[in-house]
């Protein structure tokens, strides 16, 4: 089991272009993390491939910066975002 830091919960997913956004509460996020969606209906790990704030892409995204990465599967509004400690 390896660790994980509460980073997010997500507040929007646009389902058409299978984008999470969520603000980012602790630690950093950057391209190439590794990411645990949780969720009453949600459980999956993933690798952050691409990411934006305010349409621009960025590789790395500080607390209180908001976010959206492209998506594996579906998550939803409140699903918790762990950043996975490798």
């Amino acid at each position: 089991m390896m660790a994980e830091v509460l980073i997010g919960k997500i507040s929007d997913y646009f389902a058409k272009i299978g984008v999470a956004a969520f603000t980012v509460i602790d630690d950093e996020l950057r391209k190439g993390d590794r990411v645990h969606f949780v969720g009453h209906t949600t459980d999956f790990t993933q690798k952050i491939n691409s990411m934006q704030s305010e349409r621009e892409t960025i590789e790395l995204a500080k607390i209180g910066i908001g976010v959206g990465i492209k998506v594996k599967e579906r998550v939803r509004e409140g699903d918790k975002v762990y950043k996975v400690i490798e």
